[in-house]
């Protein structure tokens, strides 16, 4: 995985700047329903602003319905609801051939986003990026779940598009896709191990999640070196050979 300078991102107005990022926050799960938001003072320090420009962002949140404000006591992050939460449906209501449905979708949405994200990305989002490949494969070397790894991948490219939209939709399309069941649709369990040339322990992962992550890191070498098309190509394999791996899995030969 390779970096490169990143490139400034046209100005946006303070209060969509606090927006976005405590929107990126719900929809990766760093923030989780029920969460309280950080107090008015410290998101005035972390992103620099002034009272004002924070309570417009919360009023736009608000209304939104992202979070709500309890007065005197703080604001907190809803449970999605309305259209949404049909993307976000929990994952017993969540059919596989839904999450099939939701695949294709997402293999036109996320192929732009992947395009706009490598023209609009910042160092941070890289980081995030980069992060989230590392936990996936430690976690599946460990026997792990790597759903959440992944989930947070993509979710941080929709933050990367600067495009609050594609942020929402995408977010909650990776929601009830991602969280219902890894969409790679192989079992958690523990890798065999091999010999390595000093005697290490070396995990040989399964074709699906050793394929998976080389098709993440094709993203993300795109992004990094700003390369839209080529990102927007490997985003259109990636996920169009997770859904063949899916339909494999559930579908008899």
């Amino acid at each position: 995985m390779t970096t490169s300078p990143s490139k400034p991102v046209a100005n946006k107005s303070q209060p969509q700047r606090v927006v976005e990022s405590i929107q990126a926050r719900i929809l990766n799960g760093e923030l989780k329903t029920g969460d309280r938001i950080p107090p008015e003072p410290s998101l005035m320090e972390e992103f620099s602003v002034s009272r004002t420009v924070v309570r417009e962002a919360m009023s736009s949140l608000q209304a939104s319905g992202f979070v709500k404000t309890r007065h005197g006591i703080g604001t907190f992050v809803l449970e999605r609801t309305g259209s949404a939460s049909l993307l976000s449906a929990p994952p017993q209501e969540l059919h596989v051939k839904q999450t099939l449905a939701m695949l294709e979708l997402r293999i036109s949405l996320e192929s732009e986003a992947a395009h706009l994200a490598a023209l609009r990305r910042t160092d941070a989002h890289l980081a995030v990026m980069r992060e989230a490949l590392l936990s996936y494969r430690s976690n599946w070397q460990a026997g792990k779940s790597t759903v959440e790894d992944d989930y947070r991948f993509h979710a941080e490219i929709a933050a990367a598009t600067d495009n609050q939209y594609f942020l929402e939709v995408l977010g909650n399309l990776g929601n009830a896709t991602l969280r219902s069941h890894s969409h790679e649709g192989i079992e958690q369990t523990k890798p065999k191990v091999t010999t390595g040339q000093f005697g290490e322990a070396l995990p040989i992962l399964s074709d699906g999640k050793e394929t998976a992550q080389r098709e993440h890191e094709a993203i993300f070498d795109a992004i990094a070196r700003q390369d839209a098309a080529s990102a927007k190509a490997a985003m259109f394999m990636h996920l169009s050979n997770s859904r063949e791996r899916l339909r494999r899995k559930i579908e008899p030969a």
